[in-house]
């Protein structure tokens, strides 16, 4: 028996429906679903070519090239794309922009090459009202709590270990400093509201109480938080992450340099990845040189490449602590006390990890 087309958008999101897009791949790229993929019916020079076509001639006229645009053994591949899709997720479903021609066609396709598969009425543009409604409602409505904490602090090592986290930084893949930029790209501005309209979905739908998130800038890289949202992590309770400075320096020195070399080696190769991960972490600091001042970011910068020569010629990270903590002490540790100074009043606890872990409740 076929599966009926479904308007359920809130199931498809709890429970990671797998979803078929079958719009242009450029229309893809502008914004998606944290469970689609890309299965186009057209590429993007069909749809432009089908898009002046309706302009000119009117819709009977856009349908009839179409159809001659994408047939053959462009079809057949198309089709094939769509059914190994089906088959592989028989929960799933496919639509288009609005849930109209594209996605019926697409439909009615399948359903000739033996296979009924159903699609989400509405479309995309349902599905991101649906998720931008969502996300309005959740951030005006749920109680959230905060992890805050100096640099270096492990505060996202914490926040996984909490009762109900929604990870920011994860969602925007970047971690919200200067040296926050990861090997992959960011997502875009739609794509990052939709996952995180997702994540605060099952936060609030899976579990009880308060959800946790950690202290963030409205920016995190170019992903930006709503000015709602912002307004309501900035009333929310506050808890405060501390750890000895030797700790933080190794975390510093894990997460940004060990990580990131391993990542960039990974994705570009040994010879290659040395050098991307070395300019990581010289722009990183680059970019900060106007607030460090020209004394400092000198000091900062000489260490920064004598250690980097010290990893490379004996594979000795020990030198890379000299600069990491004199940007923690001098630079990152005195922003983080004046802002935590106004914030005084929300403080509801503060400890090593695994003290906020138990008062918690985790």
């Amino acid at each position: 028996m076929s599966r009926p087309n479904t308007d359920n958008y809130l199931q498809l999101f709890l429970n990671d429906i797998p979803l078929m897009d079958v719009r242009a791949p450029v229309e893809f790229a502008k914004g998606s679903f944290p469970q689609a993929i890309n299965a186009p019916l057209m590429n993007d020079d069909e749809r432009h070519r089908v898009g002046i076509c309706y302009k000119e001639k009117g819709q009977p006229k856009a349908i009839e090239l179409g159809h001659q645009l994408v047939s053959g053994d462009i079809k057949a591949e198309r089709i094939a794309a769509w059914k190994r899709f089906a088959l592989q997720n028989p929960d799933g479903y496919l639509f288009c922009f609005r849930g109209g021609l594209r996605s019926q066609l697409t439909q009615r396709w399948l359903q000739e090459a033996g296979l009924e598969y159903p699609l989400v009425s509405g479309g995309y543009k349902a599905m991101r009202r649906f998720l931008i409604d969502s996300l309005e409602q959740l951030t005006a409505s749920a109680s959230f709590r905060i992890l805050s904490g100096k640099t270096g602090t492990g505060k996202t090592r914490v926040l996984a270990r909490l009762p109900n986290p929604v990870d920011l930084e994860a969602l925007a893949n970047h971690r919200g400093s200067s040296f926050g930029r990861q090997v992959s790209p960011q997502p875009g501005q739609i794509d990052f509201e939709n996952a995180l309209a997702v994540a605060m979905l099952k936060a609030s739908h899976h579990h009880k109480g308060p959800i946790y998130l950690e202290d963030e800038s409205k920016l995190i890289g170019r992903c930006s938080l709503s000015d709602a949202l912002r307004a309501r992590m900035a009333e929310a309770e506050l808890m405060i992450l501390e750890r000895p400075i030797e700790e933080r320096i190794r975390i510093i020195r894990e997460d940004y340099v060990e990580d990131m070399l391993a990542a960039y080696c990974e994705r570009d190769g040994e010879e290659a990845g040395w050098s991307n991960f070395s300019d990581y972490l010289l722009s990183a600091l680059h970019r900060i040189r106007k607030r460090l001042g020209g004394e400092r970011y000198q000091q900062l910068h000489q260490l920064m490449e004598s250690a980097l020569q010290q990893q490379r010629t004996q594979d000795n990270l020990g030198g890379h602590d000299a600069w990491i903590q004199q940007l923690l002490v001098d630079y990152y540790d005195p922003m983080y006390d004046y802002q935590l100074s106004q914030k005084e009043g929300r403080i509801v606890v503060r400890g090593n990890p695994d003290e906020l872990v138990a008062w918690s409740g985790a």
